[in-house]
């Protein structure tokens, strides 16, 4: 008998243990939690009740996500207010970077007062996305300069960024870059680091950037408009990227893939069938990598099945988000912040 009743306790414990690994959503609710005449593509949690953001017009600041009160300021470069889509932080410190020349890259100083840590003056500089991998090293991406990708790594906590020699990394190709729709273009897990790119490829670097080399992707990429908008990885196996032609929104070919091998090799999913064209893609937390929600301004999509198949939640557009936890995210796009609570 208490053997019995010890199994038939185990089975319990496992069973549940089962179903919260394996939660599904069948809506979301949305509430507005910042309004502005503002676009912004830049949101990060800096800690559990701190979300970070920046966006066009200067604008920056940071949203309570337990009171969902916000603080806002304006940074300004000479008579420039620059448009902010890359925000990325350490342990210490919040950074920003601007996209168009001149690139500004800013991180929190003084007395409440952000600092310029970094400038690039030129015709085609156009910066992209930034990621920390810990609190000394860090990341930024943008589009192609001279026949390579434009690459800033710091290695002192994001005092100071050097540009990579173009000896370093891949040949670009002619108008390659990345899209500055989401600052998902980059993910790091480690010391291991992974681009997508607007001609659909991958570069990949096991050494927080040290060397690279260059993986080409069925995702489509035949016009300048196509290609990788955003990628995210579950673990340093399982990776996902999303995409397509934002001027042919419900177009739904080649315009989502997979990986299984930490990015050797990507295969489309889902092909014909799904949402469009989306700008960014998150692994739900906790999901075992079957959760996966992605946002546009073509509305909310959900897969509870790794990306095999997709609903819609909503067709209320962002263009970038990020989970607080296994059901909470925030996301934010044209002149507003929102709390998504997925049921």
């Amino acid at each position: 008998m208490r053997k019995s009743v010890y199994i038939l306790f185990i089975l319990l414990v496992v069973g549940c243990t089962s179903e919260e690994k394996t939660k599904t959503f069948s809506s979301v609710e949305i509430k507005t939690v910042y309004t502005d005449s503002v676009s912004i593509r830049a949101i990060e949690f800096l800690d559990e009740q701190t979300l970070a953001f920046a966006g066009s017009n200067g604008m920056y600041g940071s949203v309570n996500t337990r009171t969902d009160k916000v603080r806002g300021n304006v940074q300004e470069h000479d008579s420039i207010l620059p448009e902010f889509r890359a925000v990325g932080h350490t342990n210490a410190d919040f950074f920003m970077l601007s996209v168009a020349n001149p690139a500004l890259l800013y991180k929190t100083g003084e007395n409440g007062q952000m600092e310029l840590v970094y400038q690039e003056e030129a015709e085609d500089v156009f910066y992209d996305a930034l990621k920390f991998w810990n609190t000394a090293e860090g990341i930024a991406v943008g589009d192609g300069m001279n026949g390579c990708l434009s690459v800033l790594i710091t290695r002192d906590g994001g005092k100071s960024w050097n540009k990579l020699a173009c000896n370093v990394l891949p040949k670009a190709a002619d108008g390659e870059g990345a899209f500055a729709a989401s600052n998902t273009n980059i993910e790091t897990i480690g010391d291991k680091t992974w681009v997508a790119t607007t001609t659909g490829a991958i570069y990949f670097s096991p050494d927080r950037g040290k060397s690279w080399s260059l993986i080409q992707t069925p995702m489509l990429s035949t016009k300048p408009t196509e290609g990788i908008y955003s990628i995210d990885f579950y673990d340093e196996n399982l990776g996902f990227g999303i995409g397509g032609d934002y001027t042919k929104p419900k177009a739904n070919e080649k315009n989502k893939i997979i990986t299984k091998d930490g990015g050797k090799i990507w295969k489309t999913i889902a092909d014909g069938q799904g949402p469009g064209y989306k700008s960014c893609v998150q692994f739900v937390p906790n999901s075992d990598g079957k959760g996966i929600v992605a946002v546009g301004f073509t509305g909310i999509s959900y897969s509870k099945n790794q990306g095999e198949t997709w609903q819609s939640m909503s067709e209320e557009g962002f263009y970038t988000i990020r989970f607080l936890n296994d059901s909470i995210a925030y996301a934010a796009g044209k002149n507003r912040i929102a709390r998504l609570t997925f049921k």
